[in-house]
């Protein structure tokens, strides 16, 4: 059996990551949990994750700068980050231009989010067996 895939979580809001932790488990990923843009950083150096889901509007340091930082570290610059957001379709438009790979609004499906993340990962890993 191959080894379950890692999903980084960064979500401020507790309540927020426990249930879209619930989902993401009950697709069989592991998750490893982030509550702002600094510890998300310091996870995805310990744990190189497969794909990061970022919220935009964090304390402290807002998703889109963190995700910034995420692609420069070593062994994350191919790493697929999906935006989580309540601000609506502005961001599905200028997504690309910040870094991120897809977008899912707030309040997040279910269905939207397995089928996003899971093409994230056929992504990733059509992009790694290019090289």
């Amino acid at each position: 059996m191959p080894p379950r895939k890692i999903i980084l979580l960064a979500e401020d809001y507790a309540d927020i990551r426990h249930m879209t932790r619930l989902m993401l488990e009950t697709f069989g990923f592991e998750v490893i949990e982030a509550a702002d843009g600094y510890e998300a950083i310091e996870k995805a150096k310990r744990t190189r994750p497969d794909v990061v889901l970022m919220d935009i509007a964090m304390p402290e340091l807002n998703g889109i700068t963190a995700a910034s930082m995420i692609h420069q570290l070593e062994g994350c610059g191919n790493v697929p980050i999906i935006a989580v957001t309540a601000f609506g379709k502005q961001y599905v438009e200028e997504a690309s231009e910040y870094g991120f790979d897809a977008v899912i609004e707030k309040p997040i499906d279910m269905d939207e989010l397995r089928l996003v993340v899971e093409s994230r990962l056929n992504g990733a890993a059509a992009r790694s067996s290019d090289h």
